[in-house]
């Protein structure tokens, strides 16, 4: 990404030039200190909401501004500022380095540009799409969702497009940049039988594409209709009984339990402070044997793909498990630091005013070699998790609780019928270790993943293939 796009954003505006960040980054060590970076952001972000063809809301925001970080050790003095002029940032230079205070000093710094490779498209999301071909689009949406199926009600479509822009500048010379659009179409529908009985069904996707693209023939139909499906199916469902049994989790989407009950808990800062119930396991068996993960952020166009993190790191495929034994954490630069290994470009963070942490990319579990058809056809008697609304997970043991939002009994190596109401309870690691088959089915969710931490939400990618654990408990509501 060209660092003189991203400069005519940040730096010609207030005057600013790469001399006046490295003059900027040197006063910051100038009292002492590891380590100080630059994050410049500009978000522009585009909203729209249809609820049964009435515009519920539309908006419009600009968010602007620039974080300065120095560490020291484990401390970390912060301050940001949305002025992007010399006298600004050197006040937010000056607050944030009130943390370091040592007689040593620091030679100065030298910037150097890094060009990074282009995972998804570089140019503005927010262009060529007027704002009445918007709300036509999502007016067509409800109206195929109503005449595709008489049950449906009432009908929520919405459209939601960012273009963001980043340049950070640090100490240890990365000067880089990144241009990175995202766009998620969903649709959410209610639907009544003729008992009055409603359900809701909700489904969408999207990635960091272009705003034209979800304009294409076709491309809102599937979601309209896994919509539908979601709210029909469960109107048809019976209560979900409860108990101990082996439970079969779909492709896609049903990898968020991987990404809460495992893949937190394999973040650097986690096992720097020995809170996750992965700490000082590196090189030990963690899950059963079939399961590799991965955190990858070079997958083009997908939601949580980025060609650099929010610390100037150029993302890459890390092997997080590698049939079963953990190979290693994910790193940002502060807790590779202190843990004496290399960062991974997992530095992330919400916006200027934050602090990056290590975060997960896109993580996914690979293939195996079982037919989907030959792992439910192993179940005498069980679950088949095909989608999840939420769930909790605490990191210092695993333990998890996932809501399943589609679900179905397996009855002698069949799916018999839905149910609702159905919970998996657990810990990730000792769930883990219960995994006894892994499909040839990998496939990634749709493009809706956010993941909340220390009140941070990220855009995230998930995915993992049909997987069977072979004993998992299963909270319901049958009486």
């Amino acid at each position: 990404m060209s660092i003189k796009q991203t400069s005519q954003t940040f730096l010609e505006p207030g005057g600013l030039s790469v001399n006046d960040l490295e003059q900027m980054l040197g006063d910051a060590l100038s009292t002492g200190g590891d380590f100080a970076d630059l994050y410049f952001q500009s978000s522009r972000l585009e909203s729209w909401v249809l609820e049964n063809q009435q515009v519920k809301s539309g908006s419009h925001s600009i968010d602007r501004g620039v974080g300065i970080r120095i560490n020291q050790g484990e401390k970390t003095g912060f301050a940001y500022t949305d002025a992007l002029n010399k006298n600004s940032i050197n006040h937010a230079v000056h607050t944030a380095r009130s943390i370091a205070r040592s007689q040593s000093t620091h030679k100065g710094v030298n910037l150097k540009q890094h060009q990074p490779p282009d995972l998804y498209t570089p140019k503005d999301v927010l262009t060529g799409v007027d704002n009445q071909s918007i709300l036509d689009l999502l007016n067509q949406m409800d109206v195929k969702a109503r005449k595709q199926d008489h049950r449906v009600k009432k009908v929520i479509c919405s459209l939601v497009s960012s273009q963001e822009e980043i340049m950070v500048a640090a100490t240890d010379g990365v000067f880089a940049a990144d241009i990175r659009p995202m766009v998620k179409l969903s649709i959410q529908v209610i639907c009544t039988d003729d008992k009055g009985r409603m359900e809701m069904g909700y489904a969408g996707g999207g990635g960091r594409i272009l705003l034209n693209d979800v304009f294409k023939a076709g491309y809102a139909d599937g979601y309209i209709e896994q919509a539908i499906h979601g709210a029909l199916i469960n109107l048809q469902a019976k209560e979900a009984p409860a108990g101990e049994m082996p439970v079969v989790l779909a492709a896609g989407w049903p990898g968020v339990l991987l990404h809460e009950a495992v893949g937190h808990g394999l973040e650097g800062d986690f096992n720097r402070k020995g809170s996750s119930a992965f700490s000082g396991k590196v090189g030990q068996q963690v899950t059963s044997k079939v399961c590799t993960i991965i955190d990858s952020g070079i997958l083009p166009n997908r939601r949580g793909s980025l060609n650099i993190d929010d610390e100037g790191t150029q993302s890459q495929e890390n092997v997080l498990i590698e049939n079963g034994i953990l190979r290693g954490y994910m790193q940002d630069k502060l807790n590779a630091r202190l843990m004496g290994v290399p960062t991974t470009g997992n530095g992330r963070r919400e916006s200027f005013a934050h602090l990056p942490m290590p975060r997960m990319t896109n993580t996914y579990m690979l293939g195996g070699e079982n037919d989907p058809n030959e792992i439910i056809a192993s179940v005498e008697k069980g679950l088949y998790a095909v989608n999840f609304s939420g769930g909790q997970v605490d990191i210092t043991n695993g333990k998890f609780v996932f809501s399943a939002s589609e679900a179905y009994m397996i009855e002698h190596g069949k799916i018999s019928y839905p149910v609702k109401g159905a919970t998996l309870i657990g810990d990730g690691p000792a769930a883990m270790q219960q995994v006894s088959m892994v499909g040839n089915d990998l496939a990634f969710d749709q493009g809706l993943g956010v993941c909340g931490k220390d009140g941070q939400s990220i855009p995230v990618g998930i995915g993992q293939p049909s997987l069977k654990i072979d004993k998992l408990t299963v909270g319901g509501t049958q009486v």
